[in-house]
């Protein structure tokens, strides 16, 4: 099957699997290349990933799609029937062997095995498998003469291989002969985009399978779900999903409320997120790093002056006398700039007690807030740390993350110098 005629969005739609990463599409994109072979290909990822989709498109999409699938997870069988799992056995070769038995590469003869946590296999077991990939051959448990199979071996492992090669736990010459093709399968955190629209996918599934409307989150339980870490990969992120379907009863979920259910330990360490503008005369284009953190220093900044004034007027309502917070200092009423003075010494005049009964209260308008462009929310930043470090350049850019010459350059983009 040449590059070309590979049609990946035809792949993710017949086998479920959700999300545009260019890292889970080239992942897709090989193992449909590497399918009309008789390679061995091991697939590599984190557990959760999901590793299972791609064995079964290289059956698939090969001669023997019509011949048996077997998938195997050979850390789940214990160490003292495996060989018998995978290569069958005779009649009392051992206390319970009541008769022959056929094994998992004697069922798949014709077909594709796929033995999944094959670095779990005990080293005995790795002779015998090796035996398979080099002649075809195995014997059961309790035979003498060895038998021919006709067999496709994909493998998948969660562990470095190279490692437990290095600890004496993995043979050598397996892992070359496995490692044919390698395909690594991109952890989620490395696919973020693709996050909202698997947890769509999953509350879906989650409303129609409990009969509840489905859940939807908000623009900012959005943001900390891309920068989660998610240890557990896209089976964590399903059982997040569905915990949230059953026990929360508002079905618009908050960053607040998601939070409660993300592990604490993944939530110090988040990482950035890519962020997509969309522009109807071009494609997507991803913002570069400095331009990232730049929005994200808006918006804390923007989330701490809120909480700031959630908190003066409720001092106010208090009758208390409130302090003010500006940038990293607390500054009181002695302190004050004139401006802020005046409108301290306002607030602590006497009540205004007023009759909410005397008038009827008239219904507001609608106000409609409109929203700043990423531009001109770089813009603002900017202007706001050089105000806070006096027009400094170097603590300004240090504040922002970003270096002195992306700040020059950035200052002569948006003209902020002539300003």
């Amino acid at each position: 099957m040449s590059t070309n005629s590979i049609d990946v969005q035809q792949i993710k739609q017949r086998f479920g699997i959700i999300g545009s990463s260019p890292l889970m599409e080239h992942a897709i994109r090989v193992a449909a290349q590497v399918a009309p072979t008789d390679m061995s290909v091991l697939v590599m990822g984190e557990s959760g990933s999901g590793k299972e989709f791609f064995p079964q498109i290289i059956h698939h999409y090969s001669a023997r799609k019509h011949y048996s699938y077997i998938a195997v997870n050979c850390g789940a069988i214990p160490e003292g029937t495996i060989d018998s799992e995978l290569f069958g056995h005779r009649k009392g070769s051992f206390t319970g062997a009541v008769s022959d038995r056929k094994g998992y590469f004697e069922e798949a003869s014709g077909g594709t095995i796929f033995l999944d946590e094959v670095g779990e296999l005990p080293l005995p077991t790795q002779a015998r498998l090796l035996r398979i990939l080099e002649t075809g051959e195995f014997i059961p448990v309790g035979a003498s003469q060895p038998q021919k199979t006709d067999v496709r071996i994909v493998a998948a492992t969660n562990v470095n291989l190279k490692e437990a090669v290095a600890n004496g736990k993995f043979r050598e010459d397996l892992f070359f002969r496995l490692n044919t093709v390698p395909i690594e399968v991109p952890p989620l955190r490395m696919r973020p985009d693709d996050v909202p629209l698997l947890f769509r996918r999953f509350a879906a599934d989650s409303a129609e399978k409990y009969r509840m409307p489905p859940l939807r989150l908000s623009d900012e339980a959005r943001i900390v779900l891309m920068r989660y870490r998610w240890p557990g990969n896209v089976r964590e992120l399903r059982n997040i999903t569905d915990r949230l379907s059953i026990l929360e009863e508002e079905r618009t979920v908050s960053a607040e409320t998601i939070t409660r259910y993300l592990n604490a330990d993944a939530m110090q360490d988040l990482h950035p997120v890519i962020i997509r503008q969309n522009d109807a005369r071009s494609e997507d284009k991803q913002i570069p790093h400095y331009e990232r953190e730049i929005i994200y220093q808006v918006l804390y900044d923007m989330k701490k002056e809120i909480a700031d004034m959630k908190n003066m007027i409720n001092r106010i309502a208090h009758h208390e006398q409130p302090s003010w917070t500006v940038g990293s200092k607390v500054w009181e009423n002695e302190e004050l700039p004139a401006r802020e003075q005046s409108w301290t010494q306002h607030t602590h005049a006497e009540p205004i007690h007023t009759d909410l009964t005397a008038e009827p209260i008239q219904e507001a308008k609608e106000y409609t807030e409109e929203t700043l462009s990423l531009v001109e929310l770089e813009k603002e930043t900017i202007r706001r740390s050089l105000e806070r470090h006096g027009g400094k350049r170097g603590p300004a850019a240090k504040d922002l993350k970003i270096s002195e010459r992306t700040l020059y350059r950035k200052l002569k983009e948006y003209g902020i110098d002539q300003e």
